[in-house]
């Protein structure tokens, strides 16, 4: 029953999103000393909330229900972060992904606020 409303459909997707890139943030920390390693990031979760949505069925007429399926919330990709590398060939910088981890922790707080919200908003409309 609640997969089918969006916002919690959403604030599920959004902290899915922050876990995954609360991993890789780790796996780049933990190879910080690692000769070659290619720091690894994934696109936000607009833009893979975005290309989801663009890639789904789309209403024509606003007579027409919307499908609802068990389709992604959000298409991510995970990309090789390019840039200064040190000498030995690797690409992580730990402020750097002490800063990404900050933005995700953020962002997990986020849909946290949003699923208690719109749990708050069901109980009190059940309730009366």
């Amino acid at each position: 029953m609640f997969n089918s409303i969006e916002v919690l459909r959403m604030a599920h997707g959004m902290a899915s999103h922050a876990a995954e890139r609360q991993t890789l943030i780790a796996r780049n920390i933990a190879n910080a000393d690692t000769p070659e390693y290619r720091a690894l990031d994934m696109t936000s979760f607009a833009d893979g909330y975005q290309a989801a949505a663009n890639a789904g069925l789309h209403n024509t007429s606003g007579r027409h229900l919307r499908a609802l399926n068990d389709a992604p919330i959000t298409k991510t990709e995970v990309f090789a972060i390019e840039g200064g590398a040190s000498p030995n060939g690797n690409t992580v910088s730990l402020e750097f992904e002490m800063m990404k981890s900050a933005e995700t922790m953020a962002q997990h707080q986020m849909a946290q606020a949003v699923y208690k919200s719109a749990l708050n908003i069901l109980r009190q409309s059940i309730s009366g």
